[in-house]
Parts: C-alpha cells; sequence; structure tokens
C-alpha cells in the first residue's frame, strides 16, 4: 500500500470534478481488499479459485510464460482504494446541466484530493448534513438497496446479522419503515449502538443464540426477513437465517458468506433469497455509469444515482444518523494509519479521512530520474496516450526496448499514467494528453486509448506536426477516416518525412515474414483462409458497442484484413459477408468474410466468438503453385511442397510487436520512407467497414 502523488484526473462531457473534503474507509471492503494485496500467491489462488481455472485455460492455449507474464501485471496494477466521497464541485463536464462549481456533492470517488465520477454517480447535498456524515451515504445506499430487496412493510419483523456498518445503516433504515429489529453479532460495543437505534441484540459473544431469540420472540412463527450484513467464511450464518425466518419468509445478503445452502432449510418454508447487488439499479452498467444515460423514473424508480439522495434525504430528516458511528478520524497524509487501525483494532467502525483545503490540481506530475532513459540526438523522443491494459502490457515494454527517450504518457485516469511512468521510466506522467501534443520536444506519438478516440488523436497529433501511431483500428467511422487522410496530405505536402503507423502488428511477426518470403517466387493468385477463434465477450462491453469500441470486427478483424493484403501483396478491392442468423445477443462477432485482391487473390477471414477455449486461436492457411503453408497461434508454420522449408517453431507465441515498434523508432530515427504506405492502411480501413455493411445488406462492396 502507498499514498501516491499523481496527476489530477481529467474532465470529460458527462462527469463532474470534486475536490475531496471527506471520505469514508469502508471496514468490510477495504479490509479485505488489503488482505488480499497482503497474501502470498497460494493464499490468493486459493481465495479465488474461479481464477485459477482461469489461468490453467490460458496455459492450455497460449503457454505457460505468456499466462506467467499476464498473471503478474495483474497482480501489479494498483487499484485505488475508496468509494465513499463527499466534497464540492470543481467543474462540470458540457453534458452536466444541474450541477455547478460550488454544490457540496457525495459521489463513489476514491479517497484522493481530486475525484472525476460521472454525473449518474453523484449527489447533491442538502442543508444540514455535513461532510462528514454524507461519507457514509453510499454505503448507506448499500444497506438501503439491500432493504429495498427485502420489501419491508410496516410493523413486520426483522433479522439482522452483523453491526458492522452496513448493519447499523440497515438498523436504522428498517426502523424507518415502521420495522421492529433483531441485531446479531459479536462484539457488545456494536451491539450497544443498534440497541441505541431501537434493536433487539442478541450477543453471540456471550453464548446468544439467534435462531432461539427469534422463535421467542414471535411465539414460534419466525421473523418475516432476514438481512445479512456480515462477512464470514463459513455458511453457518445461512442456515441460522434459514431457520429463523418464517414460512415464505425473505432472506437477503447484503455482505459476504459461505453459500452452501441447504435444500431442505429453503424447501419445507419456501424462503425466498437473493443477493443485493452494490448500490441498486445501475450497478455495473456501463452506458448508465460511464455514459450518462440514466433509467427512465416511472418504469425504475430507484437507480443507484436515486438511492444515494435517498439516503440524503434520510439523513437531513434524522432518520439516518452517522455520528455515533464515527470512531477515528485521520489526515489523508496518515492514511496507512487509517488502514492498520481497520485491521488491527476490532473496535474501529466509521473510520474518516479528512482532506487539505488547497489540494494540488496539477495534471502533471514530474517522476523522478530513471536510469536507463536515453534521447540520442536526432532520435525518437516518444509521448504515449493513453495507459491501459494493453498499453502497460505490450506496447509500452516494446517501446522501452528501443532507443526511443521515454518522454510522457497520458490517461485520464492519474493513477495508471503514474503508475506506468514509475514502472518504465518515464519521464512525465499526465492526465490532460495536450501536454504531449504542446511539447516541441516530442516528436512522435503512440496512440493507445479506447478506439472511439483513435480517429481524433490521430488527426490532431497529424495537425500537431508529430509522427504517429496508432494502435488498431486507425478509427472506427468514415468520416474520420476522411479526416486523417486530410491531416496527413496536408504533412505530405508540406515536405518532409511522414510517419504514419497503425498497428498491425502480425505482419512483423517472424512466421509472416517467412511466409512472404517462401510465396517470393509465386506465378499465380494466393488462395487464403484465416480462421480466428476469437473467444466470447459479453454484450455489454465495450468492445461490443459500434459508437465507443467499433464493434469486434473493426476493431480486431482488420488484424486479419491486413495481413491477408500484406501476404497478397495487393490491396482488397471486394468484401462480401454474412454473419450468423437471429438467436445471439452479438451476431456480428460469428461472421465469414470473403475478399478479393486487386491481384486476383482470394482469402476467407472466419471470425468467430463461439468456440472452444482449446482450439488454436488464430490458424492461417495459403494455398498457392501446388504448396501449402499452415500457421498455428503465431507459434508454429509448417510447409507442405516447399523444397528446404518444412517448420518454422518459436519458442513462444510471436505476433510481431516488438518487431512492429521497433521498425517504427528506426523509421521515425532515420526519417526515411513510411514503415506502412498510408494507401494500405487506408484499404485495410475501408475493407474492415465495408465487410460489416456487406454483412448487414448482403451486398459486395467495392473497396
Amino acid at each position: 500500500m502507498e499514498l501516491a502523488e499523481v496527476p489530477a484526473p481529467s474532465l470529460n462531457s458527462t462527469s463532474v470534478l470534486i475536490r475531496t473534503r471527506a471520505s469514508l474507509v469502508s471496514a468490510g471492503t477495504e479490509r479485505m481488499l488489503v488482505e488480499f494485496s497482503q497474501a502470498n500467491l497460494v493464499q490468493k489462488a486459493r481465495s479465488q479459485p474461479e481464477k485459477v481455472k482461469q489461468v490453467l485455460d490460458k496455459i492450455r492455449t497460449d503457454g505457460l510464460v505468456p499466462t506467467l507474464e499476464a498473471v503478474f501485471r495483474k497482480l501489479d496494477e494498483p487499484l485505488p482504494l475508496g468509494y465513499c466521497n463527499a466534497g464540492v464541485v470543481l467543474e462540470v463536464g458540457a453534458g452536466v446541466k444541474d450541477l455547478e462549481p460550488g454544490d457540496r456533492v457525495v459521489s463513489n470517488g476514491s479517497h484522493a484530493e481530486v475525484v472525476c465520477v460521472p454525473r449518474p454517480l453523484v449527489a447533491k447535498i442538502p442543508e444540514g448534513v455535513g461532510d462528514e456524515a454524507a461519507a457514509f451515504t453510499v454505503l448507506g445506499a448499500v444497506a438501503l438497496q439491500g432493504v429495498r430487496l427485502a420489501q419491508p412493510t410496516l410493523g413486520e419483523r426483522f433479522m439482522v446479522f452483523g453491526m458492522g456498518l452496513l448493519g447499523l445503516l440497515a438498523v436504522q433504515l428498517l426502523r424507518a419503515n415502521g420495522c421492529e429489529v433483531m441485531a446479531v453479532d459479536l462484539q457488545p460495543a456494536r451491539l450497544a449502538l443498534a440497541a441505541g437505534f431501537g434493536a433487539r441484540t442478541v450477543d453471540l459473544s456471550t453464548g446468544g443464540d439467534p435462531v432461539r431469540a427469534a422463535q421467542a420472540w414471535l411465539q414460534g412463527v419466525g421473523v418475516d426477513g432476514v438481512l445479512i450484513t456480515a462477512s464470514a467464511q463459513g455458511d453457518e450464518i445461512m442456515h441460522q437465517a434459514a431457520e429463523a425466518a418464517r414460512k415464505r419468509g425473505r432472506i437477503v445478503l447484503v455482505g459476504v458468506v459461505g453459500l452452501n445452502l441447504r435444500r431442505d432449510d429453503f424447501y419445507k418454508k419456501e424462503l425466498t433469497f437473493q443477493v443485493s447487488c452494490s448500490y441498486g439499479p445501475g450497478r455495473y452498467d456501463e452506458e448508465y455509469e460511464q455514459g450518462g444515460r440514466d433509467y427512465p423514473l416511472p418504469y425504475v424508480r430507484w437507480t443507484e444515482g436515486r438511492n444515494l439522495e435517498a439516503v440524503l434525504g434520510a439523513m437531513a430528516s434524522g432518520a439516518l444518523a452517522t455520528g455515533p458511528l464515527v470512531t477515528h478520524r485521520f489526515p489523508l497524509a496518515e492514511a496507512r494509519a487509517a488502514y492498520e487501525k481497520i485491521q488491527h483494532d476490532p473496535a474501529a467502525l466509521g473510520v474518516v479521512l479528512e482532506y487539505p483545503a488547497a489540494p494540488d490540481r496539477s495534471t502533471v506530475v514530474q517522476m523522478k530520474a530513471q536510469k536507463g532513459n536515453r534521447a540520442p540526438a536526432g532520435g525518437v523522443v516518444a509521448g504515449v496516450i493513453g495507459a491501459g491494459s494493453f498499453a502497460q502490457a505490450v506496447l509500452i515494454p516494446a517501446l522501452a526496448r528501443t532507443p526511443a527517450r521515454l518522454a510522457w504518457v497520458a490517461n485520464r485516469n492519474g493513477l495508471a499514467a503514474a503508475h506506468a511512468a514509475r514502472k518504465f521510466g518515464i519521464e512525465q506522467a499526465t492526465s490532460d494528453y495536450r501536454r504531449i501534443l504542446e511539447d516541441p520536444e516530442v516528436n512522435t506519438v503512440f496512440i493507445v486509448t479506447g478506439h472511439a478516440a483513435h480517429g481524433r488523436l490521430a488527426t490532431e497529433s497529424l495537425a500537431a506536426g508529430k509522427q504517429v501511431f496508432v494502435e488498431k483500428p486507425l478509427c472506427i467511422r468514415e468520416e474520420e477516416l476522411a479526416e486523417i487522410g486530410a491531416a496527413y496530405a496536408r504533412r505530405v505536402a508540406g515536405g518532409g518525412p511522414v510517419q504514419l503507423m497503425v498497428g498491425f502488428n502480425r505482419r512483423f511477426s517472424p512466421h509472416t515474414v517467412r511466409m512472404k518470403e517462401l510465396l517470393a517466387g509465386r506465378s499465380e493468385p494466393l488462395a487464403m483462409a484465416m480462421t480466428v477463434n476469437a473467444g466470447a465477450i459479453p454484450p455489454g462491453h465495450w468492445t461490443q458497442n459500434p459508437e465507443v469500441g467499433g464493434g469486434r470486427i473493426v476493431g480486431e478483424g482488420c488484424h486479419f484484413i491486413d495481413l491477408l493484403a500484406f501476404l497478397a501483396g495487393a490491396p482488397v478491392a471486394r468484401v462480401s459477408a454474412m454473419m450468423v442468423g437471429e438467436g445471439p445477443a452479438v451476431r456480428e462477432d460469428k461472421m465469414a468474410m470473403t475478399l478479393g485482391f486487386a491481384d486476383g487473390s482470394v482469402g476467407t477471414v472466419n471470425y468467430y466468438a463461439n468456440g472452444a477455449k482449446s482450439y488454436p486461436k488464430e490458424t492461417l492457411e495459403v494455398f498457392s503453385d501446388g504448396r501449402v503453408l499452415r500457421m498455428e497461434n503465431f507459434r508454429q508454420t509448417t510447409g507442405y511442397g516447399f523444397k528446404g522449408f518444412t517448420r518454422l517453431k518459436t519458442w513462444r507465441q510471436n505476433k510481431g510487436h516488438n518487431e512492429e515498434i521497433a521498425r517504427f523508432v528506426e523509421g521515425v530515427g532515420q526519417g526515411s520512407g513510411a514503415v506502412m504506405e498510408y494507401a494500405e492502411i487506408e484499404n485495410t480501413t475501408k475493407a474492415s467497414l465495408a465487410a460489416v455493411k456487406a454483412a448487414k445488406t448482403g451486398q459486395i462492396c467495392k473497396v
């Protein structure tokens, strides 16, 4: 754990920039995360058996070394703690109309001096509710969602297991609904708080039996409902909850307990059981949380955002008290001590972090000098825009192996930028990519953001006079392609070498290079078949969204169109395509494409997301002049009918990423001609867009 200095986050159109005044440490969730981070690898594996299965599957398909690298990269990613934030609005995005600077608000922002939060996860603090109390709002919404699912009615009797912050908030909310409550816990001090809120109590530390207590309370009938807000590994609490409930009672799990349910418990009483999802409808919905698309109130009365407002209303009316729950306060500078407190002091309950009045809002952090930084005269001075998983796993490590000077890394999330800068010896981290474009020393920009930003950033970078590398795809819309083409033409007309390259790395793989050499003397067009066992991605994933990721054919299928065009040595002239029929939630990622090339070669790209993980991911077969080449997973290429060539095998999968970046840096440094001709890039982009159109319309599209 560390308290890190990172660039202040940048704002987008649907978000709110907030200066934090107080934040609450979630003693349950955050303690669990901290303890997980401190565990050894065996303990981590035992606590997440589903992740172990994923690792074993990946070893079978990708090999041991790439899998281990992926696992350790994941474990190395920094995780910002906290989600209970109260502060003051600094700025609002262009699409936010109902908030303005100076408004006091709550959000699910992390423990940081300045946070940027999507508008649906921000709520205004009413008069009379202090910052410290408001910091409890998100936890209150978690408790409230559990209460809503339990559907309490006036006069019903409920049992609540676990008197942590969630349990004590739930007790008050049930009381506000006119219910009688029985609180169960091991700690007398917390039970005393529950009693102060009007609950009966069962003290497990003195041998109290919650089932007997419930039966005695209701003359053997059982309670109407049970809320479980506790955290425990075993399943005894679930068994006790079922025994304590009446026939057709309701059990709602808000905390984390073992779920080895006993059928007999639920069968005889026809009990209902439900797991509550965080703080309400909208949680984990990308379009709601990040896109700002709210659910219509008449149809979804209580979203996570409206639950925040309801909790604040309860605080303002006096129905929800948080003052008695605060046990410790720490300034942000002593945050590590706060976490030691929740880990080692059983009396710690509500731990509040307090913040300085005037935080540093700089979007740039100068990193300490790093050994190995090189700045050769006339060489590449690089700025990387984007510090996501691909950038840190593949592109930046490949760039760090070249003689390029790594001057900048930018990411809207300042934490990701700072982590990448420290890890790879980059000089400066920023949350504002414009700082890179404005730096006259930077001559080369690498764009590794989400797909929707590629086109705009490529155009801006060309206009700023930079040499440009764009991770695929170049763009996801035809109008963006026209703008890039115009910007590129202006640069060319201005004289001097211009490098614009797209991350079609597979053409640089040793397997592809060898295949190209073997096919050099062919006397007739090629017949090529590319099979991509792409693997399933959920329909809600950003890559499936045409407006955000472009869809998987435009976003990833372009790789294989470029690969076949490179081997043919000719552009795509026409495209036809067909996707599977009605049934799957997503049809576009199960598509067969037929490509006709200008030299008469033909190729098929079968891009299928419905195959088995154990089957090879990428297989290419090329038929030419009575010979066949077969490449499997960029690990082995086999020749049939070739004199002097039988097999090329690399010790690990090699898709050409390192070779691609090295060639680009070399080309920029030497001021040579384009490593990849713009006409090729444009052709592949047009062919990718045409494939989607052809599949939807049934037309054969000319490119």
